[in-house]
């Protein structure tokens, strides 16, 4: 990940259009590098979630670094950062699938499912109202516990959601909008030989939690 990291670094210091056409050769040579590992890692998931297909490529599962600046006050072009989704049917896909985010100083490994569609939120609600003994042993198992503190706080609701009352046994988790949990990553354990063996020990943690979420959305 050293190209990869060295060229994000300097991106975000030099954040146009001018520099990045200077700099394109170096930005493909990143994007191979992080491809390279995406592949590794999709074909390593696919040893214990037989949802992700041995089809999957990397170029399925990757974000364009191109931002889109149209509704944004930010308008630098370039994100300062790599993603990829693997989800089974790839980045586009609605199932609850795992994500690899490369920034220097901000790498994270994470998963579930980001802003779920209505009638989805609504599904893993429900759910968690009539089975949440499931989801509690699937957060408060060891396994889990080693990767993850439990779900990520991202514009959580600060009441009830409609239809639930205010004194939910289960409140905090129905107040969830996003059914996420991720884990951070130094800029020293990415350039650690054994990196993707931790990426993946991490996933493979998140399996229970991607399971419970897509049978509650039923896909």
């Amino acid at each position: 990940m050293q190209n990869a990291i060295g060229f994000l670094k300097a991106l975000k210091s030099n954040n146009n259009k001018e520099w990045f056409e200077k700099n394109k050769a170096n930005y493909l040579a990143s994007k191979e590098e992080f491809e390279v590992l995406i592949d590794k890692l999709i074909k390593g998931i696919g040893k214990f979630d037989k949802k992700i297909s041995p089809q999957l490529k990397a170029r399925d599962c990757t974000f364009r670094i191109y931002k889109d600046v149209r509704f944004s006050k930010d308008k630098t072009p370039y994100k300062t950062n790599m993603g990829a989704s693997m989800n089974p049917g790839g980045k586009k896909s609605p199932v609850a699938g795992y994500y690899f985010h490369l920034e220097p100083g901000a790498s994270f490994l994470a998963g579930g499912m980001y802003m779920p569609e209505p009638e989805m939120l609504s599904a893993i609600r429900q759910e968690i109202d009539y089975n949440p003994d499931t989801l509690l042993k699937i957060m408060k198992s060891a396994s889990f516990k080693k990767y993850f503190k439990g779900l990520d706080e991202i514009d959580k609701l600060k009441t009830a959601p409609k239809g639930y009352a205010k004194d939910h046994v289960h409140l905090g988790l129905l107040q969830h909008k996003h059914f996420i949990v991720s884990h951070p990553i130094s800029d020293k354990q990415l350039l650690d030989k054994k990196m993707d063996t931790f990426v993946l020990s991490g996933f493979q943690a998140m399996l229970p939690f991607l399971e419970f979420l897509r049978q509650a959305t039923a896909i």
